[in-house]
């Protein structure tokens, strides 16, 4: 993306979302599907009016020809004849929706279903936008209006399961599920929305029963092989996992779908050891198909392995959350030797981690990054890179392992890659001598980033008992957002302790 898209009126603060391949079972459903193609055309047909009929029918078809922007402006010809007409409303959403222009098209299908409250195809159009745009709320409530009307409706079982369980209201997704599989236990596409409820609460196992179920009524449902891939990796089988996820990547069709299939292959080639292929894919997350793709911003040439980086000026941006860019940070020693004395390093990442790798690397210039979005599109920047012109390359942190560790033994035996300021270090000594005799263990529980996709990673506070319990340790309470001190457990030597910042 260009620095010119920064300056548009719809930036807001955001966070870029980790790269991190997800369960394949979301609102189904095509506003511009055949059928619904056909169901659009009988509502044009039926217009009364004949001044927008042919607007609206020549409308239709450059929507079936993927013209987007010919079939918004025919239904706008038409709008500027009639108004109050539903049926151009709902075409200029497709329209609209299909050329990627979501906020608009979100605000078309609102007029339109304003116009026409009685049309549950609609209600079910905007729930999936709304699905696609984040609003789960929204959503769910527009797919319960819409399975009222069509009750005996899979899509519409599998849609307000779906938003159940991206809102952590597992047990309602599941019985959601349950009283529809009892009346179709042939119906494959349920038996994979049960599973993937099962495997964003961490039952792993559980869960390839019921993939394995809707594999078994439908040999050929790529989705269900890629889920049954991601819960036998979580499981360890890597090999299955491997040609599981392979063999579902032609199955699908939607290219965000295929692309996060493809970035699963790369996770699990990495976890597989397989660095110089996997670390090669796991470029997939840069893909403009990959649903949570975040775009950075800048003009300059990108970093690729062949580039000779001797004497040049080097931009590096963080990606994914604050754990991820320390992570990526072990490349940077070796990033700085391959500059050499006459190459410059700048580095935009999280604003917390500034003092740190300044502190690290002293030779360095060291800036925080910026993260918005604009038009549902998720924008990264570095603010203090902004108006220099002797940028020569630009890379993403993690984009730099397939140059400099392209294999386990790539990784230098090096004691540390990062270093703390020795006057915090003796600081904090200080403060944990002071809570007496005994190991000090720091405890942090959770994310404050948690969804269904992150939410069988951490453990609630409660299942911390046993832990607490140990003798003879000190507990430490290292837990940001917001956090209680709770009452120490019996037979604890302290329960975690609030630090300061």
């Amino acid at each position: 993306m260009t620095r010119a898209a920064t300056s548009r009126a719809s930036l807001l603060q955001s966070t870029a979302a980790p790269a991190k391949p997800r369960v394949v079972a979301g609102a189904v459903g095509d506003s511009a599907s055949p059928d619904a193609m056909r169901r659009l055309t009988d509502a044009v047909s039926a217009l009364k009016l004949q001044a927008v009929l042919p607007l609206l029918q020549q409308a239709v078809i450059e929507v079936q020809a993927d013209r987007h922007k010919e079939a918004a402006d025919l239904a706008l010809k038409a709008l500027e004849v009639d108004e109050q007409c539903a049926v151009a409303w709902h075409v200029l959403a497709v329209a609209r929706e299909k050329a990627g222009d979501y906020t608009t098209a979100l605000s078309c299908y609102d007029t339109a279903i304003k116009l026409n409250p009685n049309e549950p195809e609609l209600a079910n159009d905007l729930g999936r936008l709304a699905y696609a745009m984040g609003m789960k709320e929204e959503a769910l409530s527009l797919f319960s209006h819409y399975l009222i009307s069509r009750p005996d409706s899979a899509d519409g079982v599998n849609n307000v399961a779906c938003c159940q369980r991206d809102q952590l209201r597992f047990a309602e997704a599941i019985e959601t599920v349950r009283p529809a599989l009892l009346k179709r236990p042939d119906n494959a596409m349920l038996w994979n929305t049960l599973g993937t409820i099962m495997a964003e609460m961490g039952e792993m196992e559980q869960s390839t029963t019921f993939f394995n179920e809707a594999l078994t009524h439908d040999p050929g449902f790529a989705k269900a092989r890629y889920n049954r891939a991601n819960a036998l990796l979580a499981l360890g089988d890597l090999k299955q996992a491997l040609t599981d996820c392979e063999a579902s990547i032609p199955g699908v069709t939607l290219e965000s779908e295929r692309s996060m299939m493809r970035l699963a292959r790369a996770t699990i080639l990495i976890a597989s050891g397989d660095l110089e292929t996997g670390w090669d894919a796991y470029e997939e997350r840069l893909d403009p198909h990959y649903a949570d793709v975040t775009h950075f911003v800048c003009e300059a040439p990108a970093w690729t392995p062949d580039t000779d980086l001797k004497g040049k000026r080097l931009l590096l941006l963080g990606e994914q959350g604050l754990g991820d860019e320390v992570l990526f940070a072990n490349v940077l020693p070796d990033v700085i030797e391959a500059l050499g004395p006459d190459g410059r390093l700048s580095l935009a990442v999280e604003k917390r981690l500034v003092p740190l790798f300044q502190q690290s690397f002293p030779t360095i210039e060291v800036g925080e990054h910026a993260t918005a979005k604009i038009d549902h599109h998720t924008v990264r920047i570095a603010p203090f890179m902004q108006a220099r012109t002797d940028i020569d390359y630009w890379a993403p942190m993690a984009s730099l392992l397939r140059g400099f560790r392209r294999s386990v033994d790539a990784f230098p035996p090096r004691p540390n890659f990062l270093s703390a300021d020795p006057a915090r270090v003796a600081y904090w000594k200080a403060q944990l001598d002071q809570l007496g005799p005994g190991p000090k263990v720091g405890v942090l529980w959770k994310s404050l980033r948690v969804d269904s996709g992150r939410y069988r990673y951490f453990s609630p506070f409660e299942a911390w008992k046993p832990v607490l319990q140990t003798p003879g340790v000190v507990f430490v309470n290292l837990q940001y957002g917001e956090s209680r001190r709770p009452r120490p457990s019996s037979g604890s030597t302290s329960g975690p302790r609030p630090a300061s910042t």
